[in-house]
């Protein structure tokens, strides 16, 4: 038994440029990379600011409420800083070779940092709240209330700062679709399988915008022309299933007359005049909606949760203190510190489960683990063996050992067919025939 492989790393490119390009670049980092750095940064600054008001008026007008609030604004500001610096860290090393899988994962570990931060935050309030509910120390309603509404309206402000996260249309395109008005710009992502025929080459491929896919054939030069005798495509899916399909004669393309039931994952068989031709299609992701592929941002998570849970904090001291000052229920203030050291405990959790597994690759969602094994098994052969795990926001790289009985079909037909798995950023195939 004979075995080739090839990685996407530099030393390997020399051998496998033809006919797909190898790309060297380990840069992982999320689509929102540098815009949440730059938002992450605008709430150090007003955290900052009201960290000084707060601290440099409770000093003038002798209010220790004042001061002890603005040194809870350090804290923020804090852990604030924390995710700011993985930002700039991560894009500044971005193409450290030291990193061999790059900064991708600096997020995680960002996040991580910062839940634990969020735990011990909960224990400090849990442990102060029990201490007054045991021991009840009076109120001074008159500076608490107005500090813990400044407190809620900072917090509700950089929380605004860290929303608006980009949210992408949920175009049913599957980046394969060729438009009908192709010819006039090719104005659609595609996926394009070619066949090469006597004639010239023709190309095959899934259109599906605004209506039911079908396929399309077309000439891939003018030269080419269409096939002048009829057509038809078999699908052949993973579990055996068949469907032929015929086509009907336009002025520059020839168009299905049957609708492509989804998923579209299948070997098509083209019937020709010079014989049969078989290519593959994956299951793509919708354009640009993100599924199927974690583009959770966990940094972000982290500093946007720190201030979820800062305003969830100052709803409950408000809501405690007023009910305190309005029926002399002074229980209700810790009351309300316990509830908030609940949740905030309950959101720690699972953003520690969340960034400890991609820290320690674990495989949590095996759906790009099940479109790499629909890309091989597709194309009729067996996967052996097969390791997925995620190197940043909307990155993931896999380890591929296929046995094939082609001969013709070397490491550069699996790695091509693999890179139009959206997300799927770092490959590496071994083939044993």
């Amino acid at each position: 038994m004979s075995s080739t492989a090839i990685s996407s790393e530099p030393a390997m490119s020399e051998f496998y440029e033809a006919p797909f390009k190898v790309e060297h670049d380990h840069v992982f980092l999320g689509e929102g990379h540098d815009k949440n750095g730059r938002k992450t940064w605008a709430v150090i600054a007003l955290c900052s600011a009201m960290m000084l008001a707060e601290i440099i008026g409770g000093h003038l007008f002798g209010s220790l409420a004042l001061v002890a609030d603005g040194m809870h604004m350090s804290t923020h500001a804090g852990a604030m800083l924390i995710a700011a610096l993985a930002y700039t860290y991560a894009r500044k090393h971005a193409n450290d070779p030291r990193f061999v899988f790059g900064t991708g994962k600096l997020g995680d570990l960002a996040g991580f940092t910062s839940a634990i931060i969020l735990a011990m935050i909960a224990m400090l309030i849990g442990y102060e709240a029990i201490g007054r509910l045991l021991s009840p120390l009076p109120i001074r309603f008159g500076e608490a209330i107005p500090i813990a509404v400044v407190g809620l309206l900072v917090n509700i402000a950089s929380a605004w700062l860290l929303s608006g996260a980009d949210h992408h249309g949920h175009s049913h395109g599957h980046s394969h679709a060729h438009g009908h008005d192709q010819h006039a710009g090719h104005g659609h992502d595609e996926e394009v399988q070619q066949i090469e025929t006597p004639a010239g080459v023709l190309a095959l491929s899934i259109f599906e915008d605004g209506v039911p896919p079908v396929f399309l054939i077309r000439a891939e030069s003018a030269a080419a022309g269409l096939p002048a005798q009829d057509v038809t495509v078999t699908t052949v899916r993973p579990d055996g299933a068949r469907q032929v399909f015929t086509f009907a004669r336009t002025a520059d393309f020839l168009q299905s007359t049957t609708d492509i039931p989804e998923p579209h994952a299948f070997k098509a068989v083209v019937m020709l005049a010079d014989g049969e031709h078989a290519v593959s299609f994956v299951e793509h992701d919708h354009a640009d909606d993100g599924h199927g592929v974690d583009t959770r941002d966990h940094n972000m998570r982290a500093a946007y949760i720190h201030v979820i849970a800062d305003a969830a904090v100052s709803v409950l001291a408000i809501i405690g203190l007023l009910l305190a000052k309005t029926f002399g229920w002074l229980w209700m203030d810790p009351l309300a510190g316990i509830v908030g050291a609940l949740v905030i405990a309950n959101w720690s959790y699972g953003l520690i489960r969340d960034t400890g597994a991609n820290l320690m690759d674990i495989s949590a969602d095996g759906t790009m683990a099940g479109k790499v094994r629909a890309v091989v098994e597709t194309a009729g052969d067996k996967l052996v063996d097969l390791h997925v795990w995620r190197l940043g926001p909307g990155h993931f790289a896999a380890v591929v050992s296929v046995v094939t009985r082609e001969s013709t079909r070397g490491p550069d037909f699996y790695h091509g067919a693999l890179r139009r798995l959206k997300g799927l950023s770092h490959i590496t195939v071994e083939v044993h025939a």
